[in-house]
């Protein structure tokens, strides 16, 4: 008999979708199943053809989830370089214009069987429970964990009646994430609540420690390991608001060049050396990460916020952080 747990990772969204909904599950869910000594199972939607040119980038369609498994694995195995054994399974799924998202039909905790039913790892739970009405998660499984990934407070504020959205969704969502035993935040830029925990479990990738050591051992060398320097400005992105960016920089005149998105570990990205996002409501953790372990800096654009909370003096050595200037000795 197999005695070896079984952990299934439901989320929200899939490749060829580039949001962190659907790579970081997919990261997780081949690590966890690396070493053979658990059973994984990713659950992901699967959208109808309408919805898929909604969603998906460059026209990209797929005519059966077969079809997008391959894809996925294939991208995934040009990322990992390894070979992992875990299953994909999927959920019918519906894409939401007004709220640019995807939403789940039906009961999605019926894709694991409930003598499979053990750990359930649940992305976004809030989003996962918004029109869940099957078993609750936590009488079909024997351990159910939450990972917040997204401030949904702050993008409800932008629309009509943002403001009363905003403080309903917050009770709502507040109510649903009690389906699961433990709930972790991903950042402190998610949805406050003082009885979760904030922790960034995604990590980083191995690819950008690589990045990391090689930039270090140039400039051991004495080799220029950072060769991009002066006010240059270059901005990626293949979002679906790429070409009103590129209309408004034309615009504006700015001297800003435009790149199509690419990954994050791709050889363009090696030469910059300092880090900036400067978003106030996004969880930007894994993009930070990654870029502090690829050796670049990160510009603390967060200090400069009200109500932020930052390390002091001693939480900055045993952290091993460099006190920012205009604070040391300061013990604030």
């Amino acid at each position: 008999m197999d005695k070896r747990r079984h952990i299934a990772i439901f989320t929200t969204a899939s490749l060829p979708w580039m949001t962190g909904t659907a790579v970081n599950p997919l990261f997780r869910a081949a690590y966890l199943a690396k070493d053979g000594e658990r059973i994984v199972t990713l659950v992901i939607p699967w959208l109808s053809l309408k919805d898929q040119k909604l969603v998906y980038p460059n026209n990209i369609t797929f005519s059966s989830p077969p079809e997008q498994e391959t894809y996925i694995r294939h991208w995934l195995h040009e990322r990992t370089g390894f070979e992992s054994d875990f299953s994909i399974l999927f959920y019918p799924g519906k894409f939401s214009l007004d709220k640019r998202s995807i939403l789940a039909v039906g009961d999605i905790s019926e894709v694991i069987p409930d003598e499979k039913a053990d750990i359930a790892f649940l992305e976004v739970p809030e989003h996962l429970t918004w029109y869940h009405h099957g078993k609750r998660w936590k009488i079909k499984f024997m351990l159910v964990i939450g990972i917040v990934h997204t401030n949904y407070l702050a993008y409800v504020r932008r629309e009509r009646n943002g403001r009363m959205q905003a403080f309903l969704l917050k009770y709502l969502n507040n109510w649903v994430v009690g389906i699961c035993h433990k709930v972790i935040r991903l950042s402190a830029a998610t949805q406050e609540d003082p009885q979760l925990i904030i922790c960034n479990v995604h990590g980083v990738n191995p690819k950008f420690l690589e990045i990391g050591k090689k930039k270090l051992e140039q400039q051991q060398k004495g080799s220029q390991a950072f060769s991009k320097a002066g006010l240059e400005v270059d901005l990626y992105g293949s979002g679906e608001d790429s070409d009103q960016v590129q209309e408004t920089a034309e615009k504006l005149e700015l001297a800003v060049r435009l790149h199509p998105g690419r990954d994050h570990a791709d050889f363009e990205f090696h030469d910059y050396k300092v880090f900036l996002n400067p978003s106030t409501t996004d969880v930007v953790c894994t993009t930070t990460a990654e870029a502090l372990a690829m050796g670049k800096i990160v510009v603390k654009f967060f200090g400069a916020i009200p109500r932020s909370l930052q390390p002091d003096e001693e939480q900055c050595k045993e952290l091993g952080l460099a006190m920012p200037a205009g604070k040391r000795g300061s013990g604030k």
